[in-house]
């Protein structure tokens, strides 16, 4: 798998390939990263990358050209019979999700485009961006940040990166866990400023611990993500178990709230 990243600051990315638990993928060539500057294929003293926008307002455009000689020059050195897609990090791209990093990770890899500035020229973005990603409904100064979210995304999925195979597939959003969030998780010591470690997760009872694991996922997911309990229900990942749970703790957060309403009444 190969990524090439076009940035106008590629020394950014200097930590997240040194460091942590997944270096491991780029030090191994599991996820090959190279790094693409469009101030290299500029021309003049000033090797400009951007300029004012048409129409007037703040801020500078990218300028196509060299972001154009840029990807050429990144096609000839894949050397690939089918291109790879050009990404383009953007507010109007679909927000990464678990789905599409797992679709990642099994891929060939991609040419990763950082935008800075008011944006790219958007002949460029017509004529040659495959697709466009966000990480949410903010604006970061560039396509860097979002550009390492993805590699590292996709970094840990990689075989033999963390140190446990499983680790991964009982991440918060995974299949396994039916696309909820993760459970809390505790270590030691058992007792720590007064709080004690929940009990079920001491008992040994492997039966025990994974439906304490499971109700308190499907507690948390209901509490803060409700849209994904509603996901899993339609895709029958809930079972007969898991809903008569959610009734209950529905009855027991609707009753605690009728009895504080009578209290303050």
């Amino acid at each position: 798998m190969r990524f090439d990243i076009i940035t106008l600051f590629p020394e950014l990315f200097a930590p997240l390939l040194t460091s942590g638990i997944t270096r491991r993928a780029y030090e191994s060539g599991l996820v090959e990263v190279h790094f693409w500057n469009p101030r290299d294929h500029t021309e003049g003293n000033y090797r400009r990358i951007d300029d004012r926008s048409f129409g007037g307002g703040p801020g500078m455009v990218m300028l196509a050209e060299p972001l154009f000689k840029c990807l050429t020059a990144i096609r000839a050195a894949r050397q690939e019979t089918s291109p790879a897609p050009l990404v383009l990090f953007s507010p109007i791209g679909q927000t990464l999700n678990h789905g599409a990093v797992e679709q990642w990770s099994a891929s060939v890899g991609a040419v990763l485009l950082c935008g800075r500035y008011e944006g790219v020229d958007q002949r460029l973005i017509d004529q040659y961006v495959d697709q466009q990603i966000s990480l949410g409904d903010f604006v970061l100064s560039g396509g860097e940040i979002a550009a390492m979210a993805l590699l590292d995304a996709v970094a840990r999925l990689q075989p033999g990166v963390l140190g446990d195979e499983g680790s991964h597939q009982l991440d918060s959003f995974n299949p396994a866990l039916d696309g909820l969030l993760d459970s809390p998780h505790y270590t030691r010591p058992e007792v720590w400023q007064g709080q004690a470690v929940p009990p079920e997760l001491m008992s040994g009872h492997h039966a025990h611990i994974e439906r304490w694991r499971r109700e308190q996922s499907l507690s948390l997911t209901a509490m803060h993500r409700p849209e994904l309990l509603e996901q899993a229900r339609q895709t029958g990942g809930l079972n007969r178990q898991d809903e008569a749970f959610l009734k209950q703790a529905r009855g027991n957060m609707f009753g605690t709230d009728e009895a504080l309403s009578a209290k303050k009444l």
